[in-house]
């Protein structure tokens, strides 16, 4: 069967959304799908948007809590998980997405939900992941029976700061819950900037100009995405290039609901009740309740009553509910996620103490302005844009959904020029929730029908570790230097040889391999040895130990090797023999 369709999904760690546009038509028209889920036991609602929450019900075979012709093999995914957070939150999943691509635990392992209480089933963050994307697989089977989805022309989106370990774990959850094979990744900030141009038309060519440098910020549930473009003329035609992502940022909603928690479990102690662990999970989610009143406007309550439930004979006996006053609320996210910062200004590291609870690795420094500051002065002031200035920005997250955000933004952005004038808004985009999903699936109809494509190519170059030779020192590894076998901006879909000198590769024993990558070093190309570097410039991946086959037995083969990124911007190392016909393929460890 011929795909029918282009579809965009936005998988975002606290909604997700599903958009798409038919291949036949001449013009696109993207479209959101209403996505069935419970709102309560027994009641199903169609939705614009998906909560990526799991709830594992105690009772799997509950009628109830199942919808029609969506698989629920792991529990109730939506709008009813997310609502029964805050009284089961033992039972909840929250932010798979930021453990997807947490470094410091297995996630391929049943950890979630983490510090669970005994007796609960775990699942892993991968699983989690696959709940909600068969969740939207059989909610399209149930508008559109007669397009299988594996058919069609899909696109996933990523954060643009993922890397390859956290993409892999993607493209595993997504095959899982019957995804095509072929489907297409597409960095997040991409996809909100492909929806304004879908927007705009060709009429966006009379907004921006040659060389203007715009900045897509991107802040939504779990994550902080900044990406840097530039307008450039070629054959007398507008287009862009990526010129910059950031770091992969845990910083976004989940830390503004974690910080009013934080302040109301102060006003509750003010009035003589101590909550405990459990109550204070429970409080988080109220938080993030409270957040989406208080913030969504002119329209917005003064207040928002939270209310903790009772737990245990020891406990708290019955409900406890205050009033959380929305000037309290303002006050404390604009300033401790938006402060006014200099433009030289670096985020705070604290001093990491040698014992640390195992965790989601939330930022230290919550200050996206002053994250905002380090990316502007490492990418834009960088020697080689030395004559470019930021011209424009586009908003997009659930975060600025909140114009008190957008505003201190603006405001901090226009405090660092001399001018006392910020960059001009890209406007004309009605729902930041649904940019993202709607860019993907305009994305793609464009690449079909000849239309506009942001080049950029991998956001990262990326190294291996080789061992020096030399005389052991005891109790001292011998250095590492770094080969780059990657360059940032190296397109999907093609391949490179490395032009270096031979390789000794480990081969009939088991060996760890390391590998690095760079969002700074925009000069390095394939070949070229770094023998020292800086900290914050290089960036370690999660290694990966292997025990590559040969019919010789142990020995050390000398090597030269060829790169290669698929379409789905993994990367792939070849290491050829230069002695015979003999080659390896190393490739992610997604185990770990």
């Amino acid at each position: 069967m011929v795909a029918s369709y282009c579809i965009g999904i936005d998988l975002g760690t606290t909604n997700s959304v599903l958009a798409f546009a038919s291949m036949d038509e001449s013009e696109p028209m993207v479209a959101v799908l209403p996505i069935p889920q419970l709102v309560a036991p027994g009641v199903v609602e169609r939705k614009l948007s998906l909560p990526s929450f799991l709830y594992l019900v105690p009772t799997p075979d509950d009628a109830n809590l199942t919808v029609p012709g969506v698989r629920n093999q792991f529990g109730v995914v939506g709008e009813y998980a997310r609502r029964i957070a805050s009284e089961q939150p033992d039972r909840v999943i929250a932010a798979a997405k930021s453990w997807l691509c947490n470094k410091r635990v297995d996630r391929q392992s049943p950890i979630l939900p983490w510090e669970s209480e005994a007796g609960v089933p775990l699942i892993s963050p991968v699983a989690a992941t696959t709940a909600y994307l068969m969740h939207l697989v059989d909610a399209w089977h149930l508008e559109f029976p007669d397009s299988p989805f594996a058919e069609q022309q899909v696109v996933l989106t990523v954060p643009a700061s993922f890397d390859l370990v956290a993409r892999e774990l993607t493209r595993q959850a997504a095959l899982a819950a019957g995804f095509p094979s072929d489907m297409l990744f597409l960095e997040e900030p991409q996809a909100a900037l492909y929806n304004w141009i879908h927007a705009h038309g060709n009429d966006w060519r009379k907004t921006l100009k040659e060389n203007d440098v715009l900045l897509v910020c991107d802040v939504g549930g779990g994550t902080t995405d900044l990406t840097l473009v530039r307008v450039q003329s070629e054959g007398g035609e507008l287009n862009m290039s990526r010129l910059a992502v950031g770091n992969h940022l845990l910083i976004g909603g989940d830390n503004m609901d974690l910080t009013l928690a934080h302040v109301a479990a102060g006003l509750f102690a003010n009035k003589g009740t101590k909550l405990n662990a459990w109550q204070s999970i429970s409080l988080w989610h109220s938080c993030r309740l409270a957040k989406e009143s208080l913030l969504k406007g002119k329209s917005a309550p003064d207040s928002y009553p939270l209310t903790v439930l009772g737990r245990g004979s020891k406990l708290i006996g019955g409900t406890v509910t205050l009033e959380l006053p929305k000037t309290l609320v303002q006050e404390t996210l604009v300033d401790g996620f938006f402060p006014l910062v200099q433009p030289d200004e670096r985020p705070v590291r604290d001093n990491e103490s040698g014992f640390q609870e195992i965790g989601l690795p939330f930022e230290s420094d919550t200050a996206v302005t002053r994250h905002v500051a380090s990316f502007l002065a490492d990418h834009l002031k960088h020697a080689e844009q030395a004559d470019l200035k930021l011209t424009h920005l586009l908003f997009n997250g659930g975060v600025f959904n909140a114009v008190a955000f957008r505003e201190r933004l603006l405001q901090s952005l226009a405090s660092w020029t001399a001018e006392g004038t910020g960059p001009t808004v890209l406007g004309g985009v009605e729902d930041l929730d649904q940019a993202v999903a709607c860019g993907a699936a305009y994305y793609q109809w464009a690449k079909l029908h000849g239309g506009i494509r942001i080049r950029g190519g991998t956001a990262r170059s990326y190294y291996i570790g080789i061992e020096s030779s030399g005389p052991a020192i005891p109790g001292l590894p011998r250095p590492l230097q770094a080969l780059c076998v990657v360059p940032q901006g190296m397109e999907e879909g093609t391949q490179i040889d490395v032009a270096s000198r031979e390789v000794g590769l480990k081969v009939g024993q088991k060996a760890k391999f390391r590998f690095f990558s760079s969002t700074i070093r925009k000069q390095d190309r394939p070949g070229t040895y770094l023998r020292s570097w800086d900290e914050e410039e290089l960036t370690e991946s999660s290694p990966m130990e292997v025990s590559l086959t040969t019919a010789e037995g142990e020995q050390i083969i000398p090597v030269r090797f060829e790169s290669r990124i698929t379409e789905l911007g993994v990367f792939e190392l070849w290491c050829k023999s230069t002695r015979n016909d003999q080659h390896w393929k190393l490739e992610l460890n997604v185990r770990e």
